[in-house]
């Protein structure tokens, strides 16, 4: 496969790493971005211990509750212009409001929203803005009380980041910090037993191939290894990461002491994991005024 220096910055960007260094690793893996990217990490040449998917569309997430049941709601715009205007958000808490009452984002697709269904008020939107829109993603949480966090809300309910978490217990004040935690943390599990398996083979194996690179004697390598997936599972669940508002206790201990049991959390962020094609706005003008 032939490597661009598109792809190559690409990878500079998510890692750290230097050129030669991100084209010999895309080189080593026949382009695959994120075995290049593990490549690295073995070879001890990214700076970053993980890479994020880069945010690259517009739009708003939105969350409504009823209950003990809430639901966010991802739409997507081109711009973030849209993303402010007044119809455009008046349209995505209608759409975050019908999301409780369907099952996924292809019901949700048909539900009602004021005569029309919720595709049907989406394609209106886009005649009427004229830019394109599109509901992405929904995901739903249930639980004895679920509370909501919007991150540089810029409406009521719906922002950047959306987090909803369930708990059962009574500090409602609490399990809010838990949401602005996970806001900002962003976990990839409640605990280990709701982490992603693939997630975890693929972390032991990149540092079983790091521990390789020391030289190291075996039964030390599998010392090292052990810990190092220790303090791995303690960075990505939320349970163990330390609390953001006291970092002396985990979130776990925190949520102990303040009598409440956490069920489960829900986190979008708007974009998360397009690519967008970035332009030179500069060039942009300067094609238009040569018409």
């Amino acid at each position: 496969m032939a490597i661009t220096a598109a792809m190559v910055k690409e990878l500079r960007e998510a890692t750290g790493a230097g050129m030669m260094d991100a084209k010999k690793a895309l080189t080593e893996n026949n382009g695959d971005m994120e075995a290049a990217t593990d490549w690295l990490r073995t070879k001890g040449l990214a700076k970053a211990a993980k890479k994020s998917g880069r945010t690259a569309a517009e739009g708003l997430v939105a969350v409504a509750t009823d209950a003990g049941t809430a639901v966010a709601v991802e739409v997507n715009s081109e711009t973030d212009f849209v993303a402010k205007n007044a119809e455009f958000q008046d349209m995505v808490a209608g759409i975050a409001k019908a999301a409780l009452g369907a099952a996924d984002v292809d019901a949700l697709k048909t539900a009602d929203l004021g005569g029309k269904t919720v595709e049907d008020t989406i394609t209106d939107k886009i005649a009427t803005i004229g830019e394109n829109m599109s509901v992405r993603r929904m995901a739903k949480i249930s639980g004895d009380n679920v509370v909501s966090y919007i991150h540089n809300a810029a409406a009521e309910g719906m922002g950047k980041i959306g987090v909803l978490v369930a708990f059962s217990g009574d500090d409602e004040g609490f399990a809010r910090q838990v949401a602005m935690h996970v806001a900002a943390v962003n976990p990839a599990a409640l605990n280990e037993d709701e982490l992603d398996q693939t997630i975890v083979d693929k972390e032991r194996q990149v540092q079983i191939d790091i521990a390789r690179e020391s030289g190291k004697p075996e039964q030390v390598i599998e010392k090292m290894i052990e810990g190092r997936m220790k303090k791995f599972l303690a960075e990505v669940t939320l349970v163990n990461q330390a609390f953001v508002v006291n970092p002396d206790l985990t979130v776990g201990a925190a949520a102990q002491e303040a009598g409440v049991e956490l069920k489960g959390f829900i986190r979008l962020e708007v974009g998360e994991g397009i690519e967008k094609k970035e332009e030179n706005f500069a060039e942009e003008v300067a094609k238009a005024a040569q018409g």
